[in-house]
């Protein structure tokens, strides 16, 4: 540890103002921006991740030390003296679900109260997307522990439409005619912090204790129109290719990914197919005050994310 690192690091008992609010994956495009509505509201937040030197320096807010969801102990220490801990899921691995079990674990026996829990749509033990079983299994731990909770159940992000789309213009996957009501980092991060806000403290708003929040876009569209927009934005055809299921795996076995992460890609367009992920819901408007992005919207925004489709010159 450097000393800068060392100066960032802190006891439960450096912060004042508040109940002091867990942020993990605060390196990321999701935590990152929670973290920063949380601090920038003057909520005590300590930030969580397997390296601290990745998560960003915000005012008000701590570095908490190293620890990873699997290391039940290294995160225990890390979350003593947190009122309320906000759980992005871990990245995709075949240990995910133990992962997760483990950061419940360690944040009861910390004394965690309330644990806001980032989860899938569609969550449930037969669903077709393989990664949202795990959604379901974290959320039935999370249900029995014991402690206040809440679910945030965020649909695709409108980031991996163009992201998923190739260099030659062509968006690939068995997602048929489905419609999906894909949603921003930003409104899922507004919700969020909305949650977090109104909730805190014994004294605090219980509203959202228990409740599971379906965070989506305005509307459900199938692949072709989102291709039609990308269209749009990126001055040249986009296309949209359903392919069978057997193409999908063929198309991507170039990658180098282990069986079960593409499968986990796969099964997310066959669950689009499937109408699975094509729940429009109010909450991102009851919770922020106001309508969440549409697809157009989101990449008039931010035109980086489709600048790898956009003609030579």
């Amino acid at each position: 540890m450097t000393s800068s690192d060392d100066d960032r690091q802190h006891s439960p008992d450096d912060l004042t103002g508040g109940p002091l609010t867990a942020v993990t994956g605060a390196s990321g495009a999701l935590g990152g921006r929670v973290a920063k509505r949380l601090a920038r509201a003057g909520v005590p937040v300590r930030l969580l991740g397997r390296d601290p030197s990745r998560l960003p320096e915000l005012p008000g807010a701590h570095t908490g030390p190293a620890a990873s969801y699997g290391d039940g102990e290294a995160m225990r220490r890390a979350l003593a003296g947190a009122q309320t801990l906000f759980l992005v899921s871990a990245h995709e691995s075949p240990d995910r679900v133990r992962e997760h079990i483990s950061a419940v674990d360690a944040a009861t026996a910390a004394g965690v109260e309330r644990i806001v829990y980032v989860s899938f749509v569609g969550a449930a033990p037969d669903a077709t997307f393989t990664f949202a079983r795990d959604h379901w299994e974290t959320e039935a731990h999370i249900r029995v522990s014991g402690v206040r909770h809440t679910f945030l159940r965020d649909s695709w992000y409108l980031a991996g439409l163009p992201a998923m789309t190739g260099a030659d213009g062509v968006l690939r996957g068995p997602g048929g005619d489905g419609r999906v009501a894909a949603v921003a980092h930003e409104d899922i991060a507004d919700a969020a912090s909305a949650v977090l806000l109104s909730g805190g403290g014994p004294t605090g708003d219980a509203a959202h204790d228990g409740a599971t929040y379906e965070l989506t876009g305005p509307r459900a569209f199938t692949l072709t129109e989102a291709a039609e927009e990308l269209s749009r934005a990126t001055g040249r055809t986009i296309t949209y290719v359903p392919e069978t299921r057997e193409e999908a795996y063929a198309s991507r076995s170039g990658y180098g990914a282990p069986d079960w992460e593409v499968a986990g890609w796969v099964t997310s367009y066959e669950a689009i197919a499937a109408g699975e992920m094509a729940t429009v819901s109010d909450a991102v408007q009851r919770l922020t005050g106001r309508p969440p992005k549409d697809l157009a919207t989101y990449l008039r925004e931010h035109p980086d994310s489709y600048r790898h489709l956009l003609p030579p010159g």
